[in-house]
């Protein structure tokens, strides 16, 4: 792998294309318009191209390094690589519910890929207070179409070996595995937050049911490899496009640069996160309605998860002793996983690096009180889920505590 190489910018990309034929049906080259840069992730470089006749193309760039701290913390491009294979992989088994991918240049680790500008980040839709109906559901189609292939049930024991062979990732692990599960629940440089949270941190640090339950969930991560997951996955590595009755037409996942073979609830788990901390923005802001709307997107999710993995568990390779009472087993553990990954993937979004901007674009006042609301339902929640996988129950749960601490403007 090379050490350095060149990276894209506006003044090069035209040339860059012309260079690669396999997209000549995709865009046109030689009559590049525009060039936007929207790379606001932490890691990478991203640029939609389009060319004269509207027709566009992604080109993602992994740097050497963490674009959100800078070379000062290096990091393998190779993460382009394993992004780009396990799109591959998902789309055999989702295609609909992926980007289109076009090629992978190894040596300026570069993806190109389908430009969906026409879509909108669900985070961005879910912030502005929109109602996009069918994307959990989706989503949880697309976790249980993905990993039920990849595992060992849908892929036989061979498969399932090379397919962790392949997609070792220790590099984006370990940032999992620090940023998710040990920064956030010990004093850590990396940690922030506001001043008003810190008696709310402090509670996170000295919960010591909390960090061993963490614990536990951290070693799950660590060591189970049940199938090539997203690793990444919650509502700002969603696209959506819907239509003007608000119910998506088109879903796709996408930055699946953490990928690797972990435990099935982790991906399920990070998405209910990120609808908890969407419902503490929608209650921050006394919007009843769409708060309402996101209540219901962690129940809309599981029960597509589980819809789906049941359908396709009758194509499991091996029936000889992975039963029906294995897979009833299974989905409860899982479940319980869910919560557990949830719980620890909302106190990262709130103290830990790398936040959300549903909490962080909230007014200081406001914010307090919904960060606040963020860490004491995980509390509950990560104690509840061994006892109680209710999820409207839980949600409910949830939703209390947001609104009782709930700080307003004024206060």
């Amino acid at each position: 792998m090379s050490a350095t190489y060149e990276f894209l910018k506006t003044d090069n990309i035209a040339s860059y294309l012309k260079s690669h034929n396999e997209i000549s049906t995709v865009i046109d080259a030689e009559s590049i318009v525009e060039i936007n840069e929207v790379g606001d992730g932490n890691l990478n470089f991203v640029f939609i191209v389009k060319d004269a006749n509207g027709d566009g193309i992604v080109l993602k760039q992994a740097l050497p390094y963490v674009r959100l701290v800078g070379p000062s913390w290096p990091m393998s491009p190779d993460r382009a690589r394993i992004e780009y294979e396990t799109t591959r992989v998902h789309s055999l088994a989702a295609k609909n519910l992926v980007p289109e991918i076009y090629f992978y240049d190894p040596v300026r680790f570069i993806i190109a890929m389908e430009d969906l500008s026409d879509h909108k980040v669900w985070r961005t839709a879910l912030n502005q207070g929109e109602q996009n109906y069918g994307v959990a559901a989706a989503i949880g189609e697309y976790i249980a179409r993905v990993l039920f292939a990849t595992s060992i049930f849908g892929s036989g024991a061979d498969a399932h070996y090379k397919g962790i062979a392949r997609a070792i990732n220790p590099e984006l692990c370990l940032i999992t595995e620090d940023l998710v599960f040990t920064e956030p629940f010990f004093p850590a440089d990396r940690n922030s937050y506001l001043p008003e949270n810190r008696e709310d941190a402090e509670a996170i640090i000295n919960d010591r049911q909390m960090a061993l339950e963490i614990g536990q969930l951290k070693y799950r991560f660590m060591t189970s490899a049940e199938a090539l997951l997203h690793g990444d996955l919650h509502t700002g590595s969603v696209m959506v496009k819907s239509d003007s009755a608000g119910s998506a037409v088109s879903t796709k996942a996408f930055d699946s640069e953490f990928s690797f073979y972990g435990p099935i609830g982790f991906d399920i788990g990070a998405c209910f996160a990120n609808f908890y901390i969407a419902l503490s923005r929608a209650i921050a802001l006394e919007k009843k309605e769409h708060a309402d709307f996101i209540a219901e997107l962690p129940e809309e999710l599981w029960s597509s998860f589980e819809k789906h993995f049941r359908s396709l568990w009758p194509s499991r390779v091996d029936k000889r002793v992975f039963s029906d009472q294995l897979l009833e087993e299974q989905i409860t553990q899982w479940k319980i996983d869910a919560v557990g990954f949830a719980s620890a993937k909302m106190v990262r979004r709130i103290v830990g690096l790398a936040k959300t901007t549903d909490i962080e674009t909230l007014e200081p006042q406001l914010r307090i009180g919904a960060a606040r609301g963020v860490l004491r339902s995980a509390q509950m929640a990560i104690r509840e889920r061994h006892s109680n996988t209710d999820l409207t129950l839980l949600t409910k749960k949830i939703r209390k505590i947001i609104e009782e601490t709930r700080t307003s403007e004024g206060k």
